[in-house]
């Protein structure tokens, strides 16, 4: 019998984080506090751009933005704010969004995977993701289950279970 596998991968739903960018910005504009302080938030690139009058206001806009990507189901570890900095007249803030797993965090989750996994799991690097496999599918399973309760600093995604 062939091995059974799946992949782990961070990725991020652009389309979902589109949405709660557009709810956020409309949630924004429409608030009572928001009013006269020049806050805004909107793409800039690959990056989403906060600006406010304040650096209260710009972390008030981070916040809404925040609540509505968990409202959309996307992880808060796929987004690194930057702190805020003034610019003239108002204070601005990039949010990056991450992807992919590094090396480094490829190297701890196969560590973990090897230390207190089941045996006769593999773990595989295959670039921004793992391949994991076993004879069982039980044993995934339980990988799977394994790493949802891991503290890690990189949001997961279980694809291709075979």
């Amino acid at each position: 019998m062939a091995d059974s596998s799946f992949d782990i991968v961070s990725k991020l739903d652009r389309q979902e984080v589109d949405n709660a960018l557009n709810q956020a910005a409309k949630e924004v504009a429409n608030r009572f506090d928001f009013r006269n302080v020049d806050a805004g938030i909107k793409w800039s690139g690959e990056t989403i751009e906060i600006q406010a009058n304040t650096e209260e206001r710009a972390n008030a806009v981070l916040d809404v933005l925040r609540d509505k990507l968990v409202k959309r189901g996307i992880s808060l570890k796929s987004i690194d704010p930057s702190e805020p900095k003034a610019s003239g007249k108002v204070h601005k803030l990039s949010v990056a969004l991450k992807e992919g797993i590094s090396q480094e965090n490829a190297k701890k989750i196969g560590k973990i995977i090897r230390e207190e996994g089941p045996k006769g799991v593999k773990a595989q690097i295959q670039g921004e993701e793992l391949r994991v496999s076993s004879k069982k599918k039980d044993d995934l399973q339980a990988v799977m289950a394994l790493l949802k309760g891991q503290d890690l600093d990189v949001a997961l995604q279980f694809v291709n279970y075979r």
